[in-house]
């Protein structure tokens, strides 16, 4: 084995760990305060019942949402960046974000009753919006990365009205959807981690099956031909893992945005472009920088918790003004 290899799955190995540990050590974090022996005491003995009740019953199952959630929402962009051929995509620029809102939004205010199946509806109005994107930015039998980004910033507007039109139609519902729109993981439990667990976990061990196809469209549209591979199906293979994961994280916690932007170009700068190693690293990466932002959320404001969501858009903002000016530069 290459030195090289050896020191890249290394660091894999190694920020897999950071993560592991961040996860625990930031339950010390919070309007009470707790030591990391505190911490431990209280996960694997249960003689303190108010130490246990807030670090194992509120803070690790959030801690483990928001490892999970970061991981899923950095793969997708990284899928949705190899399919587009276009650095500047991710969930929430192409539309894939806004569509599932739509639809997860239309189960909490309409249709409250049927909440067991938000995770699907979700998928499904994801898929949708990711559809319209390429049917809108196809010209030509061409799909040129400018005309997704218009094509994904028309569909955020469509799909945002339709969302703004359902919150003032049901206002006297808003309330219990009021920290999801703006992608918010208090108030989770472990049953939220349980269904968003089985979920996230189908989705990043699929998306492995898509590293291949990735590097392969990497290749060129061309050179992938004349190997026989057929170029529509590993995309829509890789779109599909990258909208599902998509998806599923918006309805559970809401939008979070720039994610699955920030995350793959950190992984892109550290570790290359290869899929086979860009990919994992991208999946704890995620984990960490999702699990961060949310404990500056619950801690920055004091006794006031402010959603994840505006913590990456702050974040995430400028980021995305960097990169826009740095490819119209190139």
């Amino acid at each position: 084995m290459k030195t090289n290899t050896i020191k890249k799955i290394t660091l894999i190995i190694i920020s897999f760990l950071i993560l592991f540990m961040l996860i625990f050590i930031l339950c010390i974090f919070g309007s009470v305060k707790f030591s990391v022996k505190e911490i431990f005491l209280s996960i694997f003995n249960k003689n303190n019942n108010l130490l246990n009740t807030i670090v194992y019953d509120i803070r690790l199952p959030r801690n483990l949402i928001a490892a999970f959630v970061g991981s899923a929402l950095a793969v997708s962009g990284i899928l949705l960046q190899a399919v587009m051929k276009n650095p500047l995509a991710d969930p929430g620029i192409t539309g894939v974000s806004s569509g599932a809102s739509v639809m997860a939004i239309i189960i909490l205010l309409v249709f409250p009753v049927y909440s067991i199946i938000l995770p699907l509806m979700a998928f499904i109005g994801g898929l949708i919006s990711c559809a319209l994107v390429f049917l809108l930015a196809w010209k030509n039998g061409d799909i040129k990365p400018n005309r997704i980004i218009l094509s994904g910033v028309a569909i955020n507007a469509i799909f945002g009205s339709i969302i703004s039109l359902l919150t003032i139609i049901y206002s006297d519902r808003i309330q219990s959807a009021l920290l999801w729109l703006n992608g918010s993981l208090a108030q989770k439990t472990w049953n939220d981690f349980k269904l968003l667990g089985f979920y996230i976990t189908i989705g990043l061990l699929l998306s492995l099956f898509c590293i291949r196809p990735a590097n392969i469209l990497a290749l060129g549209e061309k050179t992938a031909l004349n190997l026989g591979f057929n170029v529509t199906h590993l995309r829509l293979f890789i779109s599909i893992i990258g909208v599902f994961l998509a998806g599923v994280c918006t309805a559970i916690v809401g939008i979070i945005g720039f994610v699955g932007l920030i995350i793959p170009h950190i992984s892109r700068i550290i570790i290359g472009d290869d899929y086979k190693y860009c990919l994992p690293l991208s999946i704890s990466l995620g984990g960490i920088v999702v699990l961060l932002a949310d404990t500056i959320a619950r801690t920055i404001g004091g006794s006031v918790e402010l959603p994840v969501g505006i913590v990456m858009s702050l974040l995430g903002g400028p980021f995305f003004l960097y990169l826009l000016r740095k490819k119209e530069g190139a």
